[in-house]
């Protein structure tokens, strides 16, 4: 009976240990989270009571297991394991809680700041140090679990005399990897390109979607990804609309007939800039840019905010101005002459060798 009772109460009691402290731990955690709407904290931590109980229960397990008296002889294996669950488990929560303390941290700088652009850096450089940081946790993590194991301790001699050959060797075989590696973390820090950016790489305009360590994606305007290696944003250049100020000038041609009402157009350009909720009414021009044998090209100028709305204003302004013109300025439009041309004057010969041109005259063998 003791035998029976033993491993019953030693395992559930650990159980049901740990089942009760995380139950209490969640109310808590839910009361502060209600209590405290200001901050995001005690609701992140709430994504953490999973790996706390797994904790918790895993180092009861390893601590009173050997009261259980249960499978003695696999009793080092079993050990063994409920140790490598305890390395990971608590790896697990290292990384929940530093989620939370750092996404706390940037919701408070976020409300706190109403620079667009600050924010934007702030979070893509927290994205990247919460990856260092699981990162780093997680090879802990794994050299604690291997360490568990006497092999791998006697090897670690070894291994460690060699690691100067095969940081070599690594390096040379990752070169690409490092390189993107230091890239990343280049990018985070010296505040090229942020999460939110409005860039144009290899003449594709769109968003940063995401940065990671080793790559960055690109959303473009009809919804594509763009995926490529953060290195070329260190060795190439690009466009960067979201740099400084979002402020940006945008222009729109049109090639147009000599006898274009250019005066007109511009009153005409003033109204449609008047009606556009995108123009933030800084700045606007119409002007002659260029003459050809057939047409002119008239440029427009103006101002938005950012990139999308000198999108939209530059669209409604091509659109309501070209059907401006067909309705009411239709010459102005480009046409193609099909007149007969002129034919030169003729030159009539004279019987004393003289050419005759029109009303003048002048010897053959004289100049013109």
């Amino acid at each position: 009976m003791e035998s029976l009772l033993r491993p019953l109460f030693v395992i559930g009691g650990s159980v049901l240990f740990t089942l009760a402290i995380g139950w209490a731990s969640d109310r808590l955690l839910r009361k502060a989270d209600e209590r405290h709407h200001d901050t995001p904290l005690w609701g992140l931590l709430r994504r953490a009571r999973f790996p706390y109980q797994l904790v918790l229960c895993a180092a009861l397990l390893r601590g009173s297991y050997d009261q259980a008296k249960l499978l003695e002889r696999h009793q080092a294996g079993i050990g063994r394991t409920l140790t490598l669950v305890l390395i990971g488990a608590a790896a697990w929560l290292v990384i929940r809680i530093a989620g939370a303390v750092v996404e706390t941290s940037y919701s408070r700088y976020a409300r706190a700041h109403r620079d667009a652009a600050r924010v934007r850096r702030v979070r893509t450089q927290v994205e990247l140090i919460m990856r260092v940081v699981s990162a780093i946790v997680m090879v802990v993590a794994i050299a604690a679990m291997l360490l568990t194991f006497p092999a791998m301790r006697a090897a670690g001699a070894s291994l460690l005399a060699s690691a100067g050959i095969l940081g070599i060797v690594a390096g040379v075989a990752a070169q690409s990897t490092l390189s993107n590696l230091f890239a990343g973390l280049q990018i985070a820090f010296g505040d090229m390109v942020r999460i939110g950016d409005t860039v144009v790489v290899d003449g594709e305009w769109g968003t940063v979607e995401e940065i990671t360590l080793t790559f960055l994606t690109v959303r473009t305007w009809d919804e594509r990804r763009i995926t490529m290696p953060v290195s070329y944003f260190t060795s190439k250049p690009f466009e960067n609309w979201s740099r400084g100020t979002p402020q940006m000038t945008g222009t729109v041609h049109w090639h147009l007939d000599h006898g274009a009402p250019v005066e007109a157009m511009r009153e005409k350009l003033y109204d449609i800039l008047r009606e556009s909720p995108a123009w933030d009414g800084r700045a606007y021009s119409l002007v002659v840019t260029d003459t050809t044998p057939n047409t002119i090209q008239v440029r427009a100028l103006m101002t938005a905010k950012d990139s999308d709305d000198i999108w939209a204003v530059r669209v409604a302004v091509r659109e309501r101005m070209l059907t401006w013109l067909v309705a009411q300025h239709p010459y102005a439009l480009p046409r193609v002459n099909t007149s007969e041309a002129a034919l030169p004057p003729r030159h009539l010969p004279s019987p004393d060798g003289v050419h005759l041109h029109k009303d003048r005259e002048f010897p053959r063998s004289g100049r013109n």
